[in-house]
C-alpha cells in the first residue's frame, strides 16, 4: 500500500477515540470535517480504474461498478469482462476502454485472463476485482495473477467472488486497500456464521490487515470502526453493492485514502438510497438509479 493511501487527515485523527472505544456515526459533519482531495489537472489527474469481473451471465455487475466509479469522480475507466460480452458492454458504456477476457467454461480463465490485463493493472490507480465474477477457483487464479502486476502505487479493492478468493489465500489481503463484503462474504471471509456487524468488521480488518466495509460498517486494521445509521431496505437490492464497491474504486482513484474512501463511500451509498426513497418509494428503485443519485450527494455534501 501507498504512502499516501496510508496517510490520515486531522479529521480522522480526531475521530479516534470514539471509533476506537465503538463505532463514531459517519454524520455529513464530520465528512464535511475530513474533505475529500480535489485534484488539479485533466481526467488522469483523478486516476484510472479498471474493474476485472464480469461472468457471461453477470457482466453487468461491471457495468454498474464502473459507471458508479465515474460518478464518484475517477478520471479514466476501464473495464474487463468475459471476452463474449466485451463488445456489448462498449456498446453500454461508451466512456470505457473494454477488455475482452479469455472463457473456460462458461466463466472467465483466470491464468490467461491476468497475463493478458498485466500491463492495465500495473498502469490504473485502482483495480477493483471480483464484481460479476462466479466462480471460485477461476477468481482464485486470476487474483493471484493479478496481485503481482500491480504496481507500488496501485490500490486494490476486493468485492464479491474476489472476496471468496481471498479467504483461500489470506495472506494477500494485505495488499488490498478496501474490502466490501456482504454478511454471507463476510462470513466466508470469517469462516463461520455472521455475528454482530460492527465486531465481524473489526474482525476481518484485523484478520486480513486491511480496511473493511461490512454492511455500513468501516473497520481499519488498527483497531477504529466507523457506521453508516442511513441506510435503508431499499438498499437491499440486485447490484446494489456493485455500485458501492464502484464508489469505493472512484474516491481513491481522486486520492482519498483506503479509510476515507470507505467511509464516505458507505454514506454516500446510503444517501442516494434515502433520495430515492423519498422520491420512488422505499422499494423498487433499481441499482443504475443509485449511481445517477452520487453526484448530487457529493453536491450536497459539499455546500
Amino acid at each position: 500500500m501507498s504512502e499516501r493511501s496510508r496517510s490520515r487527515s486531522s479529521a480522522e485523527a480526531s475521530t479516534d477515540d470514539v471509533a476506537q472505544r465503538g463505532s463514531a456515526v459517519l454524520s455529513p459533519r464530520l465528512l464535511r470535517e475530513w474533505p475529500l482531495p480535489v485534484p488539479d489537472g485533466g481526467k488522469h489527474a483523478r486516476g484510472t480504474v479498471l474493474v476485472i469481473g464480469g461472468a457471461p451471465p453477470t457482466v453487468g455487475a461491471v457495468l454498474l461498478a464502473g459507471v458508479a466509479a465515474l460518478r464518484a469522480g475517477a478520471g479514466v475507466l476501464q473495464l474487463a469482462v468475459a471476452q463474449s460480452r466485451a463488445a456489448a458492454l462498449a456498446v453500454a458504456v461508451p466512456e470505457s476502454a473494454v477488455f475482452g477476457l479469455p472463457e473456460t467454461g462458461g466463466s472467465i480463465d483466470g491464468v490467461p485472463a491476468a497475463g493478458r490485463l498485466a500491463e492495465a493493472v500495473e498502469q490504473a490507480r485502482v483495480v477493483l476485482l471480483g464484481p460479476g465474477l462466479d466462480d471460485v477457483d477461476g477468481t482464485e487464479a486470476l487474483l493471484r495473477g493479478v496481485v503481482p502486476a500491480l504496481s507500488a502505487g496501485t490500490a486494490l479493492v476486493l468485492d464479491a467472488y474476489g472476496l471468496r478468493a481471498l479467504a483461500r489465500v489470506p495472506e494477500l489481503g494485505e495488499r488490498a486497500a478496501v474490502l466490501t463484503p456482504n454478511t454471507a462474504e463476510g462470513a466466508v471471509l470469517l469462516g463461520r456464521e455472521p455475528g454482530e456487524l460492527a465486531a465481524d468488521a473489526r474482525e476481518i480488518a484485523r484478520r486480513y490487515r486491511t480496511v473493511v466495509s461490512l454492511y455500513g460498517h468501516v473497520a481499519t486494521p488498527d483497531g477504529r470502526c466507523f457506521r453508516e445509521d442511513g441506510g435503508d431496505t431499499g438498499l437491499g437490492t440486485s447490484g446494489s453493492g456493485d455500485v458501492l464497491a464502484g464508489v469505493v474504486a472512484g474516491l481513491l482513484a481522486r486520492g482519498a485514502g483506503p479509510d476515507q474512501a470507505a467511509c464516505w463511500a458507505a454514506h454516500v451509498h446510503a444517501a442516494a438510497g434515502q433520495r430515492l426513497a423519498a422520491r420512488v418509494g422505499r422499494l423498487g428503485f433499481l441499482a443504475r438509479d443509485l449511481a445517477a443519485e452520487i453526484p448530487t450527494v457529493f453536491r450536497e455534501l459539499s455546500s
